[in-house]
């Protein structure tokens, strides 16, 4: 884990003493191990490092090849180093560490902009390439590695953080209207821009080519192929399948230098990295010398409490999980870390981690693990009936219906082929047709989306929903794809990892999360959407495969913890807030009658409805980044 910051100007002008310098100093957490600079003439580049892994022991950047015609910057790991080092070997390259930067910038020279086709891991890179006077940059598939820049058509500027952009004499820092508009709604679109006009963010999957004369070129280089199966034959075969790769997965996101932390929240994702990354311990497989596990105590609270189940996992693998008060920071706090970021900040759900951060840190750990994506990829839903419809499968919609109806009952059955069989199985135009007026009832019974934005902020909100919904879409082998293909790119999925890795990096650790890994993406979309779910059970190929590595207390777990507490303790302090000093200050923004209504409605006693609550904060939040 690192910060990477550049500058180069593609006019010719010289890249003035300091400024690479100051935007590396506006994130000095992200370079514990040192910060170093190189410039020649137009081009300046800076690395902040934090050494993770026993090979990046050899690392030194930025980084360039022997006639400095190519230098890298990256903040990074390559997960695959074991493979793409032998392929590299092949080819006839010759290394001179075993360094994960320098698999990265030799694969450039071996393949060029194809290079990111043989890279697994986390990352974000730029590799500036004199021969051809162009930059390549690329951002992971799943995004999980920041990646900001700045394009005026003659410099090209970038970093791991907006501050180290917004500053520079020539970046403009105007707020950007239309994304504070998908804030207040909470109704995220936008996959690259961010809060202010100037500065945009590298999607996930994708590679940038800039050159001079205003060249700015953007392309997708992965995505999951949806035409693949796995060589599988029964439920058996995929159990097994599922459990190798997880395990595989998780052996190759421990390589550290020091312990291993790791989430341990008692649900089946944190759990499960627990429970893998201590039984490969125990077999002397860990790249790692050790694994601690770290859950947050919330007795007292029967909604957020999974004490039992996190104390279950430690009794049934011998080890001790830490237990952790939740952090509970001032809003003072949340205020001063959105104006030093320029970003919007964490929610109280998320900051409440903090206290395990802080405890990983100061135990020398300096990677974490996160359960984040385990229902995504690992989840499911009876859209297996529509593919068995659609696939004119009778005898296996037969078979499904039975053995659903012994689980659940013929009604839910019968609910479930309904809604999630044949529904889905509708011509499209019929699909968005009947989708139309479902949205146009709840609209006038009154529970409509976002009634308490103001009138500009709701005609902006409109135009996002029109230039994003509709999007063409890949052609999908099975109906269950089009679900997952709604997980890939959820944008505010994306700014939420964002966030909790500005958490992580600030205390000197790197968030590691093997469910967004693109090989267990790919594997959820190449297996029968039957796996995922079995009658009420959901995620059954999940926790078969965590059979005996998990205990049963886990693995039959139905329940999921519910955080709201953690919004409800700011209620006083938040509301005199808003209402003596945000919403005056912001007419343009909300409407305060419509506003304070769903607001009083979450935080009234037995209320189950927390829009509210997301919608209160989200206002905070969106005036804490606003300093004028």
């Amino acid at each position: 884990m690192s910060g990477i910051a550049g500058i180069i100007h593609f006019d010719g002008r010289p890249v003035e003493p300091g400024q690479v310098e100051a935007m590396t100093a506006a994130m000095p957490y992200r370079g514990p191990d040192g910060t170093n600079h190189w410039r020649r003439g137009n081009v300046a580049l800076g690395q902040c490092m934090l050494r993770t892994t026993p090979e990046s022991l050899e690392e030194t950047q930025p980084l360039s090849n022997e006639d400095e015609s190519l230098v890298l910057v990256m903040d990074g790991r390559v997960d695959n180093w074991e493979e793409l080092r032998q392929t590299l070997l092949s080819n006839g390259v010759t290394l001179r560490t075993r360094a994960d930067a320098e698999l990265v910038l030799r694969a450039y020279e071996v393949w060029a902009s194809d290079c990111v086709q043989h890279i697994d891991g986390d990352f974000a890179f730029v590799i500036w390439d004199a021969r051809r006077q162009r930059a390549f940059c690329a951002r992971d598939p799943a995004g999980n590695k920041p990646f900001n820049y700045h394009w005026n058509g003659q410099s090209f500027v970038f970093s791991s953080e907006l501050r180290a952009i917004l500053p520079l004499p020539w970046v403009p820092e105007r707020l950007n209207l239309d994304v504070a508009a998908e804030y207040l709604a909470t109704e995220w679109h936008s996959l690259d821009e961010t809060l202010w006009q100037s500065v945009m963010r590298l999607k996930p999957s994708h590679s940038l080519e800039v050159g001079g004369g205003q060249s700015l070129h953007q392309r997708r280089y992965w995505h999951p192929d949806l035409q693949h199966t796995l060589p599988c034959r029964n439920d058996d075969e995929y159990i097994e399948h599922y459990r190798a790769l997880f395990f595989d997965v998780v052996r190759r996101m421990s390589r550290s230098t020091h312990p291993v932390a790791c989430e341990v929240s008692g649900g089946l994702d944190s759990s499960a990295i627990f429970a893998v990354a201590e039984t490969l311990r125990q077999r002397a497989q860990l790249p790692a010398p050790g694994v601690e596990g770290y859950t947050l105590d919330f007795s007292g609270d029967p909604a957020a409490d999974e004490m039992d189940y996190a104390r279950a996992v430690g009794a049934f693998l011998g080890r001790h999980v830490h237990e952790v008060v939740p952090a509970h920071k001032p809003l003072h706090w949340y205020r001063d870390n959105a104006r030093w970021y320029r970003e919007f900040p964490d929610y109280p759900n998320g900051a409440m981690g903090e206290a395990i951060v802080d405890l990983a840190r100061a135990s020398n750990s300096r990677a974490l693990f996160s359960g984040v994506g385990g229902d995504e990829w690992t989840g499911g839903s009876h859209i297996y009936y529509a593919e068995a419809i659609a696939g004119w499968q009778a005898r296996d919609l037969l078979a499904l219906m039975l053995r659903d109806a012994r689980a659940a009952g013929p009604c839910s059955m019968l609910r479930w082929l309904l809604l999630e069989g044949v529904s889905p199985s509708l011509p499209s135009p019929l699909r968005l047709a009947l989708r139309k007026l479902f949205h146009l009832a709840v609209n006038r019974a009154g529970k409509s989306s976002k009634r308490w934005l103001a009138a500009d902020m709701a005609c902006r909100l409109d135009r996002r929903r029109k230039k994003f919904v509709g999007e063409s879409a890949p052609i999908c082998r099975r109906i269950g794809q089009r679900e997952l293909l709604r997980h890939l790119p959820q944008p505010y999925n994306i700014l939420a990892r964002e966030v909790s890795e500005r958490r992580t990096s600030r205390a000197g650790l790197e968030l590691r999360l093997p469910f967004w890994n693109k090989e267990i993406v790919q594997c959820a979309f190449s297996r029968p959407a039957h796996l995922n779910m079995r009658g009420n059970e959901d995620r059954w190929l999940h926790r078969q495969g965590m059979a005996h590595v998990l205990p049963e207390k886990v693995l039959q777990r139905q329940t999921k913890a519910e955080f709201s507490v953690t919004f409800r303790r700011y209620w006083p302090e938040l509301l005199s807030l808003l209402a003596d000093d945000i919403l005056p200050a912001r007419p343009g923004w909300v409407e305060a009658q419509e506003f304070g209504d769903i607001v009083g409605q979450a935080f009234s006693m037995g209320s189950h409805d927390f829009r509210g609550g997301w919608v209160a904060w989200t206002l905070f939040g969106l005036d804490t980044v606003v300093c004028d």
